[in-house]
């Protein structure tokens, strides 16, 4: 069994990367030399590339105790334009106020924050990526379904940040710079930082922040006079704000199954506490700041003209380069630090999404992970130059519906964790982690997520179809999947454990 050859072979210890005991003859061991692959792939792991992919970390691998650096991961994955634009969406799409935009944005992501700060806890206890973790659940074949709508997800963000970073850099260049070229040189770069993997992954987001701050203090200082006397706005409706907070859980919740992907290497004995405070801290503080700042530029930029005609067409590229505009030059530099603020998520959902197209296709794990950094640019680069011209129609309908899938998948893997496995790790036979035979089938799972489907349609508000319930509650679909899907897993999970007789 594959599982338990690299059992075998991964208890060596070498030498020390970044804090993580590493043996470059184990990992390699995991890729033959089929294809040539074998001898390329041992000359980068030599260079401190990390080719291991869903394959669990060991134990006694598991030594990096720098637990901060969770922090910094998310904290610049959400510190970047996208943040600013999913605020807008408030007063842009949905008509509301900057205050009701302000409170939807506080409240619904104080709550949308703890499932994927909780799930960072579990990387250290199980040593598997989170996908991996959640074949415990879905079984081997089972969790192929989420992982495509992981997938999809992480594509679709992609997409979108990748267009905003080429938006802002086309901006720059006052329009000699196309937007196409500004979304292949963002992602090219992003591909830089994902193939190297942990290391310089880690080392990359731990600092990326720094520059982006620095470029938005400024915008705020130079533009800030105008966001002081907001207009008034139309009072809020119910409908209106639940369906802004659905495009929120879009935004956030999403991270949930690529939570504990970073957390693998940590040494297992840190604090859970300390953990998931690091984790929720890295979502809550950059998402609320940035965008609360989104709508308040929003609110204010019909009233500026400069703001106006750069935000022309939903740019908000040219929208912040107009806001640096008094700089002159320095301005044009801070806009150019922005538009590479998307690259830090764009390189971490690219190491994700390597990991989670070996779930997807289990016979590739056999193949490095930065391979598949490679696909997941080549697939980005063309479907942001495509959608580029429809980035606000883009970003609605999807952050619309992807909360759906993540909120049910979410409550789906809580409950299994809590409720049938105790919260204890002891409950996860790590070893089955590939036998399709000891895992579960996954038909309680996958059984739940689509029964939940026959209520989340009635209570969807989207463009293109608004459900009988979403006519008078606004859009209640992540809601009502989470609660929906956890309260049937528990009878499917049991009766299901009863016909197999173990876990």
């Amino acid at each position: 069994m594959r599982g338990n050859r690299y059992d075998q072979i991964s208890g060596k210890i070498g030498s020390q990367i970044y804090g993580v005991s590493h043996d470059v003859d184990a990992e390699a061991l995991q890729y033959p030399t089929a294809n040539g692959l074998g001898s390329w792939a041992r000359w980068l792991l030599t260079r401190g590339i990390e080719a291991r992919g869903i394959h669990p970390v060991q134990y006694d691998e598991r030594t990096d105790t720098q637990f901060k650096k969770i922090f910094f991961i998310w904290f610049s994955m959400n510190f970047n334009i996208l943040s600013f634009s999913a605020g807008t969406l408030g007063p842009v799409v949905f008509g509301l106020g900057l205050r009701d935009t302000c409170l939807t944005i506080l409240f619904f992501n104080l709550l949308c924050c703890i499932p994927p700060a909780y799930f960072t806890t579990w990387g250290p206890k199980l040593g598997m990526r989170q996908m991996i973790i959640s074949r415990y659940s879905f079984g081997y074949y089972g969790v192929i379904i989420p992982c495509i709508f992981n997938l999809i997800g992480m594509t679709g963000f992609s997409v979108l940040n990748s267009i905003l970073g080429g938006q802002a850099l086309s901006s720059v260049a006052n329009g000699s710079l196309s937007w196409s070229v500004g979304i292949v040189i963002i992602d090219v770069i992003a591909l830089l930082v994902s193939f190297c993997g942990y290391k310089i992954l880690n080392w990359y987001e731990h600092l990326a922040w720094i520059p982006v701050m620095i470029s938005f203090v400024v915008a705020l200082g130079v533009g800030g006079k105008h966001l002081s006397n907001p207009p008034p706005a139309e009072p809020a409706t119910a409908r209106a704000i639940l369906s802004f907070a659905s495009s929120l859980a879009g935004f956030v919740i999403t991270y949930s199954p690529l939570s504990s992907d970073f957390t693998t290497y940590y040494h297992p004995k840190v604090s859970s506490w300390r953990l998931f405070i690091y984790s929720y801290l890295g979502f809550l503080l950059p998402i609320v700041t940035l965008q609360c700042l989104g709508a308040a530029v929003a609110v204010a930029a019909p009233l500026v003209s400069d703001w106006e005609s750069g935000y022309a067409g939903g740019n908000v590229g040219g929208l912040l380069d107009a806001m640096l505009h008094p700089v002159k030059g320095f301005g044009k530099f801070l806009t150019v630090l922005l538009s590479l603020s998307v690259a830090g998520n764009l390189a971490a959902t690219f190491y994700s999404f390597s990991l989670n197209i070996q779930v997807f296709i289990p016979p590739l794990v056999v193949v490095p992970r930065y391979v598949f950094s490679i696909l997941a640019t080549a697939i980005v680069i063309p479907l942001a130059i495509v959608g580029a011209t429809r980035f606000y129609d883009a970003l609605t309908d999807f952050l619309g519906l992807i909360g759906y899938w993540a909120s049910a998948f979410s409550a789906i893997i809580l409950v299994e964790h809590l409720f049938f496995r105790k919260n204890d790790p002891s409950n996860y036979n790590v070893k089955e982690w590939n036998d399709p035979r000891r895992l579960p089938s996954g038909i309680a799972a996958v059984a739940a997520g689509v029964a939940s489907v026959a209520l989340i349609v009635p209570s969807m508000d989207q463009v293109w179809f608004v459900g009988p319930f979403a006519k008078t509650s606004g859009d209640i679909g992540f809601e009502v999947a989470f609660a929906l899907s956890a309260i049937l897993y528990i009878p499917f999970r049991a009766l299901e454990i009863r016909l197999r007789k173990h876990l």
